[in-house]
């Protein structure tokens, strides 16, 4: 196909990730699903999509924290696709850092998936993504510029995500955008620790819309920064209810 576009989804098998790689296929993209060690969910994703499109769709196993995974995860899209067009940094490790407690395997770990991987990733990919005047999608977190107690690392990770956004922004352009997005209260941990707490129902009543949003918001966000902002680069798009602003 002439006009046939490329995603790379990091984490893409699920959650989040799952959402954007859903969404971009229904527009016409074929998606590569990255996974870590959800290698069920992304076989499953992966025939979903190729079931409502044939050759559409096909998965990557990569460890975000070794630094030779980024040019495998790279080398096996263009192997598989023969193209790049757009990269989505969606891939992130979340749990509480507390002063006192820290260490340095959760300083690699965090750092890893949510600052490092981004930006070695878009390295490797930028030689094929300038080919195609691709684009870059980092989603980073509604509450960079409002830390939350206890998340130090993960705090310092996805605030500088958001730097790399604009520090690429420029060293990328004019060949490649280079955006985000930033989720709210848009799905929990899975460990649900956080709910006895009430911590859902006060970061949601801090939102001007009082409720918490959809991962189809975040996708939406995704494709409509992919496909439409096109003169757009180094922003930010927060969506999370107006929490941001509270």
């Amino acid at each position: 196909m002439k006009n046939k576009k490329i995603a790379l989804v990091t984490g893409g098998s699920r959650r989040i990730g799952a959402s954007i790689c859903k969404e971009l296929h229904s527009s016409g993209i074929d998606i590569m699903i990255h996974y870590r060690d959800s290698k069920e969910e992304a076989n499953l994703l992966k025939a979903e999509l190729n079931k409502k499109r044939k050759d559409s769709a096909d998965i990557v196993q990569g460890n975000l924290c070794e630094i030779d995974s980024y040019e495998k995860i790279i080398h096996t899209v263009i192997k598989r696709f023969g193209q790049l067009d757009y990269l989505i940094n969606n891939a992130s490790s979340y749990y509480p850092t507390h002063m006192g407690k820290l260490n340095e395997k959760d300083w690699n770990d965090l750092i890893s998936s949510n600052l490092k991987a981004p930006l070695f990733l878009c390295q490797a990919a930028e030689k094929f993504l300038k080919e195609k005047k691709g684009s870059i999608i980092n989603i980073t977190d509604a509450n960079e510029s409002n830390p939350k107690k206890g998340y130090v690392i993960y705090n310092i990770a996805k605030s500088g995500l958001v730097s790399l956004t604009r520090s690429l922004a420029k060293d990328l352009s004019p060949d490649i955008r280079v955006n985000a997005v930033a989720p709210g209260a848009i799905l929990w941990p899975e460990d649900d620790q956080e709910s006895e707490q009430g911590y859902r129902e006060n970061l949601i009543s801090k939102t001007f819309l009082k409720k918490q949003g959809t991962p189809e918001n975040i996708s939406k966000a995704v494709l409509f920064l992919l496909t439409t902002a096109l003169y757009s680069t180094g922003e930010v798009i927060h969506v999370d209810g107006g929490g941001t602003h509270k």
